[in-house]
């Protein structure tokens, strides 16, 4: 007899719509300082890409903000530059916790790790 509550995994064509939707979101916040802008790389149900690229006075600025693979149907982030962690952002989003991968943790600590 099974107990607890079945979560149902999401589709990749859903998952692609809402991490799509909240890079997008992200991607046109402006930045108050410095010539710097936001883009936005997909290949759609595989690899999201926000990085920033630009000036700050005489530095160039090219930076991975966030970094979202899908593998075997899991959200794996590879990169997490947002305040709050974009796994809080895919949840709230209806992505089951379940089908998140912290991929820049090392595998023992991300066994241990709960979102």
């Amino acid at each position: 007899m099974k107990t607890g509550k079945q979560i149902k995994e999401l589709s990749l064509d859903r998952i692609d719509q809402i991490i799509t939707k909240i890079l997008m979101e992200y991607s046109q916040i402006p930045y108050a300082h410095g010539q710097l802008k936001d883009k936005l790389v997909i290949v759609p149900k595989q690899d999201y890409l926000l990085i920033t690229l630009g000036t700050e006075g005489d530095k160039r600025t090219h930076d991975c903000i966030v970094h979202l693979e899908i593998i075997d149907r899991q959200i794996w982030i590879q990169c997490d530059g947002i305040e709050s962690g974009i796994a809080t952002d895919l949840i709230e989003a209806g992505i089951p916790a379940n089908q998140i991968v912290l991929g820049f943790l090392p595998p023992e600590r991300r066994k241990n790790y709960s979102l």
